[in-house]
């Protein structure tokens, strides 16, 4: 009895990991196509952009929900919301990408592809080297800290170089939080897949915008 108690507890473990793994990547996908749905909603109404105190209201609002109620039914209601809300702030951005670039529809599909590589490549090493990357948990923080801070000292100055030097900063940032996430659910860090869901859903919204911007810059054309 006690050896099949041994053999069966690493055996739940591992299906509940692999389990919470399968929710995430499926709602994830569900989510990346709803927020995909609402910004080109945002896109064909026009809408105007909706600012930072906006935006961080309604993204920090909805994100206190969505961890609020995460053990709930409730919570995938508000997961739909926030990342539906995300779609719509990112509307406004490509249409301006659009607007200005004779070859913005290009650039927005190579921010897509190169987001997808990177996400795709991270996850696929995490899931299969199995390494845990929770060293990296309070680096990622304070580097997204400071770099959170810069991006508004960019906007508010206006000066292009630090502007350049955050969607640099984010883009590592956002490669080494994909390993990070991933690791915490293969090793059982992460057990809840509405708060996994939403800790990607934000590292690929970031790493998308921050390609975008650098293509923006170095290969947008007039």
């Amino acid at each position: 009895m006690k050896i099949n108690t041994a053999i069966s507890r690493p055996d739940a473990s591992i299906l509940a990991t692999n389990k919470v793994l399968r929710n995430t990547y499926m709602l994830l996908s569900m989510t990346l196509i709803f927020s995909a749905m609402t910004a080109g909603a945002a896109m064909v109404m026009n809408l105007p952009p909706f600012g930072m105190i906006m935006t961080f209201v309604g993204f920090y609002g909805l994100l206190f929900l969505t961890t609020k109620y995460s053990n709930s039914a409730l919570g995938l209601l508000f997961v739909f919301a926030l990342t539906g809300f995300m779609g719509l702030t990112l509307g406004p951005i490509l249409s301006m990408y659009v607007k200005a670039f004779s070859n913005g529809h290009e650039l927005i599909m190579m921010a897509l592809g190169g987001t997808g590589l990177i996400f795709m490549g991270l996850s696929a090493y995490a899931l299969t080297t199995r390494k845990d990357f929770s060293y990296l948990g309070g680096f990622l923080m304070v580097g997204v800290l400071v770099a959170f801070l810069a991006s508004i000292g960019a906007v508010v100055f206006a000066i292009p170089a630090l502007s350049l030097a955050v969607s640099a900063m984010f883009i590592l940032l956002m490669s080494g939080m994909i390993l990070f996430q991933t690791s915490q659910i293969v090793n059982g860090g992460e057990t809840n897949y509405i708060l996994a869901t939403i800790s990607l859903y934000v590292s690929i919204y970031n790493l998308f915008l921050s390609l975008l911007q650098l293509l923006g810059i170095f290969n947008g054309r007039d």
